[in-house]
């Protein structure tokens, strides 16, 4: 999956999320969707590239992060709490 689509179809998923609401706070170049004023989600270009920021618990961040090699702790956020996701072959 390209950056393209990545942001497409996470912005799909958090869109369909009751009570989602999309939000700019940071300036146009990062979208963020936040539930009740807390922050699910961030999207963004870093250098060169498309990345989706995802609040995850613990546990599966970790799990997730060692399977996957477009997984990796959370770009700008606590590295406990937070995972980045990055477009590529075998994102689905």
């Amino acid at each position: 999956m390209n950056g393209s689509a990545l942001h497409k179809t996470a912005a799909d998923c958090a869109e369909e999320l009751p009570g989602a609401r999309l939000e700019h706070p940071f300036g146009p170049e990062w979208e963020v969707y936040k539930v009740r004023g807390k922050v699910f989600m961030l999207m963004t270009d870093v250098p060169g590239r498309p990345v989706v920021i995802l609040k995850a618990d613990p546990g599966e961040a970790h799990a997730l992060r060692e399977q996957y090699s477009h997984i990796t702790p959370g770009y700008h956020m606590n590295k406990k709490h937070w995972i980045t996701l990055e477009s590529g072959e075998g994102v689905d």
